[in-house]
């Protein structure tokens, strides 16, 4: 296949790949996929750590010499790690993940590594049928579909690379009828629920050993910070006691083991964000309040513990 600026070469066998970039001396090579890269000198069968190692770094040459841009799409695990050798994350200049729910539109580029820039940046886009377009502003589009009014719904910020990101936080527990109850969580990490879950059982007195406890980030999303976890216990208290929570609320803190509420970084950024989109309240960590120094319309509301948190946003 060949248009004015498209040129497609559908071989596995590096020699070949080396022949074309010779011949047309492209701008940009696109490997689709290093895992089915091969090296013909080689007895190794594709996809093993010899002929993975040795494609990359003939394409990494043929790079640096012919002054163009490699890009090298390899595939990823069910964890999200990228398959084979990580000495393949080593030989590279940057690590770019493509993460994303095929079930949304929505799909975030996050850099891992970046020998040339920094790592706290993200994109965000929305798959339309003409491609990607970029979301300008996430949180608003996150929380479209946000209902004040139902139980386990509570909305917390979280920062994704250096911007700041408001999400819906959403829990459903249920009286279980089998000896292990379930405990599911979608973009959020099912080890930390489990943590919270047993402060909310010891410090808070709510008996969640027998009940199903279901977590949903809303949008597809995936909260890789603490500063979540505050959100996540209101909204599992919410559903347990069948009670929503005060409209315009936003909750941010770490969860500690005592019930304590720990700081979180960039608090100013995410106060920003939700007085932006118009929310009342947000409950911050006390010993971050000591840091806001902006005066904003939305009512800051300093909490110490997982009790005063709850007295506040459920009353």
């Amino acid at each position: 296949m060949r248009t004015s600026n498209l040129y497609v070469l559908a071989v596995t066998e590096i020699e070949l790949i080396e022949s074309a970039i010779n011949k047309i001396n492209p701008d940009v090579v696109i490997i689709d996929s290093i895992q089915t890269m091969q090296r013909a000198e080689l007895d190794n069968a594709p996809g093993t750590v010899t002929q993975i190692r040795e494609s990359a770094n003939q394409i990494m040459q043929l790079a640096k010499s012919k002054n163009f841009v490699a890009v090298l799409v390899g595939h990823i695990t069910k964890e999200g790690y990228i398959a084979g050798p990580k000495l393949l994350e080593h030989m590279v200049d940057a690590v770019l993940q493509f993460e994303g729910d095929r079930n949304h539109n929505y799909r975030i580029l996050r850099s891992l590594k970046n020998r040339f820039g920094g790592t706290n940046e993200i994109g965000i886009f929305e798959m339309h049928d003409d491609g990607l377009t970029e979301v300008k502003n996430p949180s608003e589009i996150f929380l479209s579909e946000h209902s004040a009014d139902s139980t386990g719904s509570v909305i917390t910020a979280t920062i994704e690379g250096s911007r700041p990101v408001l999400l819906e936080v959403q829990a459903l527990v249920t009286p279980s009828n089998y000896g292990n109850p379930q405990r599911v969580a979608t973009g959020f990490d099912y080890k930390r629920l489990s943590i919270l879950l047993a402060v909310l059982e010891k410090r808070v007195k709510l008996r969640l050993s027998s009940a199903n406890v279901f977590i949903n980030i809303a949008g597809g999303l995936k909260i890789y910070e603490p500063a979540a976890d505050l959100a996540v216990c209101c909204s599992i208290v919410s559903s347990f006691k069948d009670k929503s929570c005060k409209e315009g609320f936003v909750a941010i803190g770490e969860v500690g083991l005592g019930g304590e509420i720990r700081s979180v970084s960039q608090i100013e950024k995410r106060i920003q964000e939700a007085e932006k989109l118009g929310f009342t309240s947000i409950i911050i960590p006390k010993t971050n309040y000591k840091s806001v120094k902006g005066k904003y319309s939305i009512n800051v509301i300093p909490v110490k513990n997982i009790f005063d948190a709850l007295v506040e946003i459920m009353g």
